[in-house]
Parts: C-alpha cells; sequence; structure tokens
C-alpha cells in the first residue's frame, strides 16, 4: 500500500483524532493551563533578580531580605509542583491515548475480513497499530505542551519587556525574524536528512531479517560474500547520511547558540549605554540580558514542534485511513442488533445451528482479483455431510470452505446456512459453530492448556484430555515434562509442526463444532499418525457437517461427495467410485498418488 507522505490535513489533523481524547479534555485543559501558569512563572524570575540587584545591592540594604528569601522560595516551590503536575498529566494523558487508540485499532482489525490482511502486509498493519498511535499520543501529551510553554513564555517575555523599556525591546525582537529564518532553514534539512536515514535503516533492518531467516539458503548457495557486500553498501550509505546529520545538527545547535549571542551583545550595548546615561537601572538590565539569552530556545523548540506537528499529519492520516476501513464482510444494522456485534454478543438470540449448507447460484471474484472463482455455483448439503476438495496445489481448494465460514462474501448468489442466507445472522455466531483446522496450524503463547481452551474457555481437565485421546494427541503430552501446563512457545515454536496441528485438531474438536474444516490438516503427520486420526476423524465427523480440504486422496475415498477443483473451478463432483469410473481428472490425481505411494513403499523396503 502507498503511503501519501504529503498529506496535509487542518490543523495538524487534530480534528480527526479528536473523538479519541475527548474524554480527557478536562485534563488536557487543566494540563494546558498549569503549562501556561508554569511558563508565567519562568518569565518572572528575572524580576526577582532584577528587585534583589536594584534594592539589595543597589541601595546597599538587607532590609525585607527574609522576606524576599520566602516570596522566592515559595514561588520556586509552586514552580516546581506546577512542572510535576503537568509533567505527570501530560504523560498520563499520553499512555491513556495510545492505549486507547491501539486498543480501537487492534479491535478494528479483528472486524475486517480476510482481504484486507490479504491487500497489507504484517510491518504495515504493526506500525498502524504501534507507530502510528505512538506519535499521535505524543503529539496530544508532549508536542502540546512544548507548544504551550514556549509560545507563553514568549509571549509573558514580550509583555515583560515592552512594558519595562519598549525601545530595548524593540532592539531585540528585530532579531527574532532573522533567528527564525536561521532555525526554518536548518530544521528543514534536518528533517530531510533524517527521512533519508530512517529509510536506509528501513533497508538495513530488511536486509538483516533476510541474512537470519534465509540463513539456509545463504548457505547453500554460497552467496555470503554477496550478502554482505549488500549490508556493507548499505551501511557505508548510513554512516555518511548520518555524518551529514550530525554536522547540520552541530551547525544548528552553533547557529542558535551565536543568535542567543548576538542578541545579549545588542543589549549589553544598547543597555549599557542606557545605564551608562543613567536612564536604565542595571537589575533592569540584567532581566533583558536574561531574557535575550532565553528567548532563542523556545523559538527553536515551537520550529521544531511545528515540524513535528506536520511530520504527524501522515501517522494521523494512516491511523484514520485504518479506522475507516470498512470490512468486505460485515454483518448489517438488523443483525447487530439482534445478534451483537463480536465484542458484545447477544447469545441469548442465538439460534442452534444444524448444519445445513447450500450455495445458492453463488458466484465469486476475491476482492483483489480479476476474474470469477466460481460462476453460477450450485450445491446442497444436508447436515452431517462429509465433503471432500481435492486439487493440485493452488488450484483454489480454500475458495467453497472460505463462503461457507463467511470469510468473504459471494460476489453473486447466496450461501445458505440452515435454509436462511449467512448474512442474516452474525458472524460470530456462525464461526462460534465453526472448529476450523489449517493446514499450517498456530499456537499462541503460553500453555497447552491455554491453548486447548481457546476452543472451550471454560473446558476442565477432564474434557481437554479426552479431546487430546481422541485425536490421538495424548501421545505429544507424553513428551512434555509439565503436561498441560507445558508451554508451546511463540507460535507453537517448542513443537514440531505435526505436533501443532494435533493440538489444534484438539482445540477445534473441544469447541464441538456443528461444522468441522479440515484444511489438508494431516499434510504434516506421519503415516502412522495419520492413520490414528482418520480413524478419529471417522468418529468425530458423525452427525456433523464437515468440509475435508485433502491433498492425501487416499484419506477422503469414503466422503459423501467430493468436488474436484482445478484453476479455481469445480471440474467434477461425486462419489470416490463415481469419479473413478469416469476415468476424468479425479481418476488421474488418485493412480498418481497411488502409483507413487507403492514406489515409495517398494524403495523404502
Amino acid at each position: 500500500m502507498n503511503e501519501d507522505t504529503n498529506v496535509k490535513l487542518p490543523f495538524f489533523g487534530i480534528p480527526k483524532i479528536l473523538p479519541y481524547v475527548k474524554k480527557y479534555r478536562k485534563r488536557i485543559i487543566l494540563m494546558i493551563l498549569m503549562g501556561i501558569t508554569a511558563s508565567l512563572i519562568d518569565s518572572l524570575f528575572p524580576l526577582f533578580n532584577r528587585y534583589a540587584i536594584d534594592h539589595y545591592i543597589g541601595e546597599q540594604t538587607l532590609d525585607t531580605i527574609g522576606y524576599f528569601i520566602v516570596l522566592y522560595l515559595g514561588v520556586l516551590v509552586f514552580q516546581v509542583t506546577i512542572n510535576y503536575i503537568s509533567l505527570y498529566w501530560a504523560g498520563m494523558t499520553e499512555m491513556n491515548v495510545d492505549r486507547d487508540l491501539r486498543d480501537a485499532s487492534f479491535n478494528h482489525l479483528q472486524t475486517l475480513s480476510f482481504a484486507y490482511f490479504n491487500q497489507n502486509n504484517v510491518g504495515y498493519i504493526h506500525a498502524r497499530v504501534m507507530s502510528d498511535t505512538g506519535k499521535i499520543g505524543e503529539l496530544v501529551a508532549w508536542r502540546m505542551m512544548d507548544i504551550v510553554w514556549n509560545g507563553s513564555y514568549l509571549l509573558f517575555v514580550l509583555i515583560n519587556m515592552l512594558v519595562i523599556n519598549a525601545r530595548l525591546a524593540v532592539y531585540i525582537l528585530l532579531l527574532v525574524p532573522a533567528a527564525s529564518l536561521l532555525i526554518i532553514f536548518f530544521q528543514r534539512k534536518l528533517v530531510s536528512v533524517n527521512r533519508k536515514i530512517r529509510e536506509i535503516n528501513s533497508r538495513i533492518t530488511g536486509n538483516f531479517n533476510e541474512g537470519i531467516t534465509g540463513v539456509r539458503s545463504i548457505k547453500t548457495l554460497v552467496v555470503e560474500n554477496i550478502i554482505g557486500s549488500d549490508f556493507k553498501k548499505d551501511t557505508d550509505e548510513m554512516k555518511r547520511t548520518s555524518v551529514h546529520a550530525v554536522r547540520y545538527s552541530a551547525t544548528f545547535s552553533a547557529a542558535v547558540a551565536m543568535m542567543g549571542s548576538v542578541a545579549l551583545a545588542l543589549v549589553l550595548w544598547k543597555g549599557g549605554n542606557l545605564t551608562k546615561e543613567g536612564l536604565m537601572l542595571i537589575g533592569t538590565l540584567s532581566v533583558f540580558m536574561s531574557y535575550a539569552m532565553n528567548m532563542m530556545e523556545p523559538i527553536q523548540f515551537i520550529i521544531e514542534t511545528i515540524a513535528a506537528l506536520i511530520a504527524i499529519q501522515v501517522n494521523i492520516e494512516r491511523f484514520t485511513r485504518l479506522m475507516e476501513t470498512e470490512s468486505d464482510v460485515a454483518d448489517s444494522k438488523e443483525v447487530i442488533e439482534k445478534y451483537g456485534d463480536t465484542f458484545e454478543p447477544k447469545k441469548e438470540n442465538w439460534e442452534p445451528l444444524t448444519g445445513d449448507v447450500e450455495f445458492k447460484d453463488v458466484s465469486f471474484m476475491y476482492p483483489d482479483g480479476n476474474e470469477m472463482v466460481l460462476e453460477h455455483f450450485n450445491l446442497k448439503v444436508p447436515a452431517g455431510t462429509n465433503v471432500a476438495i481435492v486439487g493440485e496445489t493452488g488450484a483454489g481448494k480454500s475458495t467453497l470452505v472460505n463462503l461457507v465460514c463467511r470469510f468473504f462474501e459471494p460476489t453473486e448468489g447466496q450461501v445458505l446456512i440452515d435454509g436462511r442466507d449467512a448474512r442474516e445472522r452474525s458472524q460470530l455466531w456462525l464461526h462460534s459453530n465453526i472448529g476450523y483446522v489449517l493446514q499450517t496450524p498456530h499456537l499462541f503463547s503460553g500453555t497447552v492448556r491455554d491453548n486447548l481452551r481457546y476452543g472451550k474457555p471454560d473446558a476442565s481437565d477432564e474434557e481437554i484430555m479426552a479431546a487430546l485421546k481422541l485425536v490421538s494427541a495424548e501421545s505429544v503430552l507424553e513428551k512434555m515434562d509439565k503436561g498441560l501446563d507445558s508451554e508451546v512457545g511463540e507460535g507453537g515454536d517448542l513443537l514440531s509442526t505435526g505436533e501443532k496441528q494435533l493440538l489444534s485438531f484438539a482445540r477445534a474438536i473441544l469447541a464441538d463444532p456443528r461444522i468441522l474444516v479440515l484444511d489438508e490438516a494431516t499434510a504434516s503427520i506421519d503415516t502412522l499418525t495419520e492413520k490414528a486420526i482418520q480413524d478419529a476423524i471417522e468418529t468425530v465427523i458423525k452427525g456433523r457437517t464437515s468440509f475435508v480440504i485433502a491433498h492425501r486422496l487416499s484419506t477422503i475415498v469414503d466422503a459423501d461427495v467430493i468436488l474436484v477443483v482445478q484453476d479455481g473451478k469445480i471440474i467434477e463432483r461425486g462419489r470416490h467410485r463415481d469419479l473413478m469410473r469416469k476415468k476424468g481428472y479425479y481418476y488421474d490425481l488418485y493412480t498418481r498418488q497411488y502409483e507413487e505411494m507403492i514406489v515409495n513403499q517398494m524403495t523404502a523396503a
């Protein structure tokens, strides 16, 4: 997906995120008021110094020194308290907004169809949920505080200078446009260079990842020198670009310091003459010196913050684009009102599912495709029927299953569940009655017990063990030290693919689904275990509607109906013996696999 890096939103895109931060508006308003108060106090401290110099030094008296110290310390304590509270609230606001945005984006992702995930890679989605939301939280809290504090501080300083000595204030203010232009020039250079650094860093990260994940291919192809050379080119470019960034940054800091020194020199020149002529007291001169030295940094911060706000517009746009993305598969308002949604289901209104499935004049084209995969397809699957779907790898065997599970909607026609259009009831109702075992199983980080309870959250250990025995998966536990309390690792990495498949099969059975989908569920299991699990399958599919996507045709010879798929089209259908008599495509597939099995057995012998 292409990124629009030149997005321009009104008011830095803040109206787009107001719905997510409005519940913190009272805290944000108080945070702003405290920031203004803190900047006011900061602008008053030079006036304390002015009074001390003119009164205690100029008049050489310590009269009222006690009151002065108490007042000074009181204001200092008040300032520290205000700063602590405002910074604490800013931090809390950032964390709360981050949490809410991430929760909202993650939950919204759960409502999107498979089409969205097919069209957007994991890295892109991860950046929306983590990076973009973090930038927005930073905007709401710290960037806002930077603008408020620095802007109000400059305003109070300007007022103080004009009130104390308008003539000298004008001399200093003449430097502000020049300082602003200088800061803007360097800021643009730094933004450009840092953007290039991020691009190079992304390439380095990608190459590093490929170098680790593709280590076997690298070694077998003997291309270590090529991979290393490409990686070195990127790191060398990163070094050169980073040196440019450091050079610009150093020059930038020196230029800002120089402008502060120029302002100080101007104050000493003009203010010194006024003091010499008796038109200004030394204490007043010290106030202007303090303001002159401290004015450039807020200007720098304001310009940097505005540049950051412009950059954050892209993050806001990408986040709102995600939140405004509508699923290709969505329940209607009427369905949600009756059956609830994914996060607030109204299970009391859910009807029991029998398992009758019917494809009624269904035509289908994938959202990112350009030709029909199914055209005017009709099929009745009575409850309890075992449907097998076979074909070469990539033939499109999963299409029918995706439509039954309502992972995609038909382009035309209807998929009926128990005689009603699947769209007339909620997705969650349907998915809660479907058990799905994937060809590439996924386990969640945690224990075996935790993973199986995803199938039935309140399952007892006895129910879990019964499901494991039913699919011959108790052998997996025998290899693990802690039994059901054994960790499976991230994504189940501590287990073999076959072991993960057995556990995922037990998880599906534990849910007692009315419709069972097996997507080449025995593909990664050895022949001995496959025989045991086939016996289990024959047991668990009784009374259930089942769809079995099979690579090994020997496992589906007893299916009630076999659908043969080629190039996304169903070219044959029928029982095993009928298809074999036709001597068509299915016959060729079956005999080819049978011959390969005989050859393998003879080779093994």
